[in-house]
């Protein structure tokens, strides 16, 4: 971290989001050579979160960052700076791609996947694309690389290139970009005429002086305009990118895409519209139950699927609302839940997605009901389910624990004793859909009299798969008892340091 210390403030930023941009290009150039190329996208995910770090050490030394690229017209410019929630977010990203990363070229190979360099290129790109959004100092600069992020994911998406995969990638692109256009583009707009400011500012923009019914609707239409955050009715998109490939899965659920979405939505309630303001908002409440309605109906539909990647994606549609419930009820607490939320899911929810994949490619199976007893064959990769699972559901010592019993806290603060029914029933939720498979996987036979497990009947996905599952498992419980560094950076956000502290 301290080979970045020489380095102006402003440059880091600058660093953080070039950086993906010189790894795709070795992926381009390197193609001919793919120890050389897989060697490159690690080496340039290990160096970017060093950069991170460096701007996190500077954000805990007060130190300001910020550049600026463009001026469109006078007050709109596209910028960066560096605020702790965008850090937190940007430390999530960085570190998850080189894990990530370390998957991809294990399940790639395994899987014999081809086009194998337009994946690590496109993967680096969408990278590149969050490093902006985390940094984003105004809304129109987060719009910019909001939209840059769907496309550069587009070709992950439709990677199989199969009628189905571009069927799937249709739906993905049409209902972003109908959406941010549809929604989130008015909002902006909406917001400028009404304050002349698009900037993130602690507390808020919008004052008493803006109608009421105004920022209502504006509200409305910031919560579908992200549509990456897969509040419903607008989240068929995610269950449809599932044809992609399961590396592609991880980064949509953790790494990249939806995290975007959530953070975003996060980030505008906190430095848009402001937590303390956001209570008196007519629509707040609308847009809250609509949040925990999707928290439970998503929930339920996940139980329904047989396939794994359908039932972990319907339970990212669910997770993802907890972050929405988080923003939305207007307390200092549950803003800092949904922050944390942002890092256990990611960690607990990547995990899953790698073991799906460690089973497809080891197994070859797709299906819940196709994994009774494959815990004799892939312990390890069961195992790590198993922590995963146990950290989506929130259970001790697990990550999950400690963001879900935030939102509690802020729900119960907030006087929403319906938000904390709907989160406990949804927990309650998440133990059906999820304990079960790594149950049936250890303790249900295949056979009859099956006979003795021995270690010869083991057949684990490729090394470098079963690492980042082991990395990212551990983190689950290495988080529960080592998370105060996050929590610390959590308390610098403006409006929710006051009620965190002390709680952890």
């Amino acid at each position: 971290m301290n080979i970045w210390t020489s380095l102006a403030p402003e440059n880091l930023i600058n660093l953080a989001i070039a950086l993906p941009l010189i790894g795709a290009c070795l992926v381009v150039a390197l193609r001919r050579f793919p120890n050389i190329r897989e060697g490159a996208s690690i080496t340039t995910g290990i160096v970017l979160f060093t950069v991170v770090l460096a701007i996190t050490d500077n954000t805990f030394n007060q130190v300001n960052m910020s550049t600026q690229w463009a001026t469109i017209l006078p007050g709109l410019d596209i910028a960066f700076d560096v605020e702790p929630l965008g850090v937190v977010f940007a430390l999530v990203a960085s570190f998850l791609w080189v894990i990530t990363t370390i998957y991809a070229i294990g399940y790639m190979r395994g899987h014999n996947e081809s086009n194998q360099t337009r994946f690590f290129c496109c993967f680096a790109l969408a990278i590149s694309t969050v490093m902006a959004i985390c940094f984003s100092s105004n809304l129109l600069t987060l719009f910019i690389f909001y939209e840059l992020l769907t496309l550069s994911t587009y070709p992950l998406v439709t990677h199989a290139g199969t009628e189905e995969a571009k069927r799937g990638g249709r739906v993905y692109l049409g209902i972003l970009l109908t959406t941010s256009i549809a929604f989130l583009l008015f909002a902006i707009l909406g917001t400028w005429m009404a304050t002349g400011n698009l900037d993130f500012t602690p507390g808020g923009i919008f004052t008493a002086e803006q109608p009421k019914e105004l920022v209502a609707i504006l509200l409305v239409l910031f919560c579908y305009g992200i549509c990456k955050a897969a509040l419903m009715p607008f989240h068929r998109w995610l269950p449809a990118a599932m044809v992609a490939p399961t590396p592609v899965s991880a980064l949509l659920h953790a790494v990249a895409v939806v995290k975007a979405g959530v953070f975003s939505i996060l980030k505008i309630a906190i430095y848009i519209f402001g937590i303390d303001n956001l209570k008196d908002i007519a629509t707040t409440d609308i847009m809250l139950y609509i949040a925990a309605a999707t928290v439970l109906l998503s929930s339920l539909v996940a139980m329904t699927k047989d396939n794994l990647k359908a039932r972990l994606a319907y339970s990212t549609v669910s997770q993802l609302s907890y972050i929405i419930v988080g923003a939305l009820l207007a307390s200092s607490i549950a803003a800092a839940g949904a922050t944390l939320h942002i890092v256990t899911h990611a960690v607990g929810k990547i995990t899953l997605f790698f073991c799906a994949g460690a089973i497809m490619v080891a197994a070859h199976k797709k299906n819940v009901s196709e994994l009774v007893g494959i815990g004799r064959k892939m312990p390890i990769t069961m195992i790590a389910f198993a922590i995963g699972a146990m950290s989506i559901i929130g259970l001790p010592p697990m990550a999950g624990t400690w963001s879900k019993w935030y939102l509690i806290i802020g729900a119960l603060e907030s006087e929403k004793m319906i938000i904390m029914i709907v989160l406990t029933i949804s927990t309650l939720l998440n133990v059906a859909y999820l304990l079960p498979i790594p149950i049936k996987a250890f303790f249900y036979p295949t056979e009859d009299k099956p006979e003795p497990w021995r270690w010869d009947q083991v057949k684990e996905a490729p090394l470098s798969s079963l690492i980042a599952m082991i990395v990212t498992a551990s983190l689950c419980i290495v988080l529960f008892f080592f998370g105060q560094g996050i929590i610390d950076l959590i308390n610098l956000i403006p409006d929710v340091s006051t009620q965190i502290k002390g709680q952890s």
